[in-house]
C-alpha cells in the first residue's frame, strides 16, 4: 500500500499486538516478519499484561461477562457509568481480535467449560446465553480456542428476525434489529465460518445481516433515510459492542476477502464519512473512550491521534480504493 513514510513510522512505533498488524496490511513486509512480531504478544506489551490477569480457573476477573464482584444494583450499573471490560468474554475479545496465537490459551476452553457460567440463568459458558452480542462473541471465542459452539450457530439461523438482522432486545419483545446488534452478530458468524466452515443455512443468516446493513448504506434509517444516530460516525477504539460506520466497513472489507468478492457499491457512503474523518496528516481522532472498567488504556485519549483508528480506517480506504 503507497503510505506517507512519516505516517507508517509512526503506526510502526506501537505495541505488538498493532504493529504486526501494520507490517501486515500496510507495509505489506513478508509472513516471516509480522509473523515474529506477533509472537511478541504472548510475552510483551498489550497481550502479555492482558493475559498476565487470566485468573487460575480460565476466567478473568473472575466472571464470564461481568466482574464478580460487580454490583447490580450499585453506582458502577448506572446507566453513565459504563460497561465493565474486565470480565472473561471482553478479554478473550481483546485477544482474538488482536491476533493471538490460539494455542497461547491451551487449555482455556476446558477450563471455562468447567468454571465459568453466565450471569444470565447460571448458564454453560459454551452453551450461549440470550443476549445475540453475547452470543456473537461466544460463538467467535469458542471457534478461535476450539471449543464446540455449533449449538450457538444455530442460535443465531433460529433468532434471525424477519428484517433479516438481529436485536439484543428481541428476549424483550422486540421485533425490529438492531444495527448494534446485527453488526456483532455478523462478527460472530464470520469468525466461526472462517475458523469452522459453514452450511447453507450459517451463509444465509450472514448473508440476510449485510443485506440489513448495506440497505440502508450502514449510516441511515431505511424510513426516511436519515442518519440512524450520532454515533454512526464517531469512532473510538476499542470499540466494544459499539457499532460504527468504521467498524462497519472493517467487518465488510473481511468478509469480502473471504468470499473473494469486490466491495458492494452500498459501501461508498460509509467509505465517504471514514475519508471525511481523516485529518490533514493522514490520522483519525480518538472522539471517545466507552466508559466503564479496564484493566489498562490500551488507545490515547479523546482528542488525540489514535494509531488504532488510523490503521483501522487507512486499511479500509486502502481496500476500497484498490478495487
Amino acid at each position: 500500500m503507497d503510505l506517507d513514510q512519516a505516517l507508517l513510522r509512526w503506526l510502526l512505533d506501537t505495541d505488538p499486538a498493532l504493529r504486526w498488524q501494520v507490517e501486515r496490511d500496510l507495509a505489506d513486509l513478508p509472513a516471516e516478519i509480522w509473523n515474529v512480531t506477533r509472537s511478541r504478544m504472548a510475552t510483551e506489551g498489550f497481550g502479555a499484561r492482558l493475559l498476565g490477569h487470566q485468573d487460575p480457573d480460565g476466567q478473568w476477573a473472575g466472571g464470564a461477562f461481568f466482574p464478580k464482584d460487580f454490583d447490580f444494583s450499585g453506582p458502577e450499573a448506572a446507566d453513565d457509568a459504563g460497561q465493565p471490560w474486565t470480565a472473561t468474554t471482553w478479554s478473550l475479545n481483546t485477544l482474538r481480535d488482536w491476533g493471538l496465537d490460539a494455542s497461547v490459551l491451551a487449555g482455556t476452553a476446558d477450563l471455562l467449560a468447567a468454571n465459568s457460567r453466565w450471569e444470565y440463568e447460571d448458564r454453560a459458558y459454551w452453551g450461549g446465553e440470550v443476549d445475540c452480542c453475547i452470543n456473537a462473541y461466544t460463538l467467535a471465542n469458542g471457534a478461535w480456542l476450539g471449543a464446540d459452539v455449533s449449538g450457538i450457530a444455530q442460535w443465531f439461523v433460529d433468532h434471525r428476525l424477519a428484517d433479516g438482522g438481529y436485536n439484543c432486545e428481541w428476549v424483550n419483545g422486540s421485533t425490529r434489529s438492531s444495527f448494534h446488534s446485527t453488526l456483532n452478530g455478523l462478527k460472530g458468524l464470520l469468525s466461526y465460518e472462517t475458523a469452522a466452515g459453514a452450511d447453507d443455512s450459517l451463509r444465509a443468516a450472514r448473508r440476510a445481516g449485510e443485506e440489513y446493513l448495506l440497505d440502508r448504506r450502514l449510516l441511515r434509517r431505511l424510513s426516511d433515510g436519515e442518519p440512524v444516530a450520532p454515533w454512526v460516525d464517531h469512532f473510538a477504539y476499542p470499540f466494544r459492542w459499539f457499532y460504527s460506520a468504521l467498524k462497519a466497513v472493517d467487518y465488510f472489507r473481511e468478509a469480502s476477502l473471504h468470499d473473494q468478492t469486490s466491495p458492494d457499491p452500498r459501501l461508498a457512503d460509509a467509505i465517504a464519512a471514514i475519508r471525511a474523518a481523516r485529518r490533514p496528516d493522514g490520522t483519525w481522532l480518538q472522539e471517545r473512550r466507552h466508559p466503564g472498567r479496564v484493566w489498562f488504556e490500551i488507545d490515547v485519549p479523546p482528542g488525540e491521534p489514535s494509531p488504532w483508528l488510523t490503521f483501522y480506517a487507512t486499511r479500509v480506504l486502502g481496500w476500497w480504493d484498490a478495487s
